[in-house]
């Protein structure tokens, strides 16, 4: 059973650009992502990027803003650039998907969440 804790989130300013990670608990060759979930709405698919790192895949609301990169097998960071107040969400790190990627009943592991709060 893999385990996902994310770090990083917090209170940051409109414009603002925190760095988001997740840390897997063991060898992890997994495909991995973030999702997140504003209060009132469904868990939403932000990005996600293969096992090597070579391929990485974006929701068209955080494109050019958003870049996930992994360090190693295990760690998967979500840079985000130029926040604004609708990214304000709990943000979600998963990993193992089988279908649809943009999809969370796709992935089989998410971690806790980490809360993320646009201020304007």
């Amino acid at each position: 059973q893999v385990q996902l804790v994310e770090s990083g989130g917090g209170l940051v300013q409109a414009g603002g650009s925190p760095r988001l990670s997740c840390v897997a608990s063991e060898f992890n060759n997994y495909p991995m992502g973030w999702f997140r979930q504003a209060p009132g709405k469904e868990r939403e698919f932000v990005s996600a990027i293969t096992w090597s790192g070579g391929s990485t895949f974006y929701a068209d609301s955080v494109k050019g803003r958003f870049t996930i990169s992994r360090d190693n097998v295990n760690t998967v960071n979500l840079q985000m650039n130029n926040l604004e107040r609708e990214d304000t969400a709990v943000y979600y790190c998963a990993a193992d998907p089988e279908g649809d990627y943009k999809l969370p009943t796709s992935w089989a592991y998410w971690g806790q969440g980490t809360q993320v709060t646009v201020s304007s």
